[in-house]
């Protein structure tokens, strides 16, 4: 399933972005995905979705624009703040 492997690169791409100490708090993470990138879009939003709530994330939810074209990007990961100074 070529989805499931996009879906653990996006998790490693957050992980790199926030830190192992982080992923707990990660709310969203944020995908450009082009209409022609060859991804079968129901199924990695599945996969995504699957991964992103569970641990080591607490519940993540992937926010996934469509585009023309055949991008495929993290655009952004969203962090809880934890209140702390």
């Amino acid at each position: 399933m070529h989805e499931l492997s996009l879906a653990l690169d996006v998790c490693r791409i957050a992980e790199e972005n926030v830190g192992s100490d982080a992923l707990a708090r990660v709310t969203a993470v944020g995908l450009d995905v082009g209409d022609r990138a060859g991804i079968e879009i129901d199924n990695f939003e599945f996969c995504l979705e699957a991964l992103l709530g569970s641990a080591p994330f607490g519940n993540a939810r992937p926010e996934i624009r469509r585009l023309e074209g055949d991008e495929l990007s993290v655009t952004y990961v969203e962090v809880e703040d934890d209140g702390g100074s």
